[in-house]
């Protein structure tokens, strides 16, 4: 269930918001005058988003060369390939 509260609530009770942000790893969506208006999250919440949608953008984007006949790299071929970089 979304945490809404008013605008003042920035205002009058940050702490209590920066605690739901930070403990509880939760959006707070605040509200002006009864209408979406901002939304507060904790720094390490935006990043893991903003990682996921990257993430999202690569897949989307290799199903397009994939569909497109692009060629592949067998999934054996692959692991030896990243184990080899990490390993030097």
């Amino acid at each position: 269930m979304p945490i809404i509260r008013p605008v003042s609530d920035l205002r009058n009770k940050t702490p209590e918001i920066e605690e739901i942000c930070i403990k509880e790893q939760k959006p707070v969506f605040i509200t002006k005058n009864g209408s979406g208006h901002l939304v507060v999250m904790s720094q390490k919440l935006y990043e893991e988003q903003q990682a996921l949608l990257e993430l999202y953008d690569k897949l989307a984007e290799a199903e397009v060369q994939s569909a497109s006949g692009a060629k592949t790299i067998p999934h054996r071929e692959v692991i030896t390939r990243l184990r080899a970089r990490l390993n030097g």
